[in-house]
């Protein structure tokens, strides 16, 4: 079985905040807005930017992460 390939659900411009290892980003499919840590963050732009391997999203310890970013609409499975 194929691990689901990950994108950022269109529309998204990932505008954020960040300090101290944490970053306020608004979602621009909602109109809400989240607290993410760091890795989070760095996950979402690696994602758009597709600096990141189907193999690399296939690690289960990415798992947690992005089912937390696909209930909060940012990204999707494909």
């Amino acid at each position: 079985m194929t691990a689901p390939a990950w994108r950022i659900l269109p529309g998204q411009s990932l505008r954020h905040r960040s300090w101290d290892g944490q970053a306020v980003l608004y979602n621009d499919v909602s109109g809400s807005t989240h607290l993410l840590d760091q890795a989070t963050l760095d996950l979402l732009h690696a994602l758009r930017d597709g600096d990141i391997t189907p193999d690399e999203l296939a690690d289960p310890d990415l798992a947690p992460a992005l089912a937390a970013l696909q209930k909060l609409y940012l990204v999707e499975a494909c």
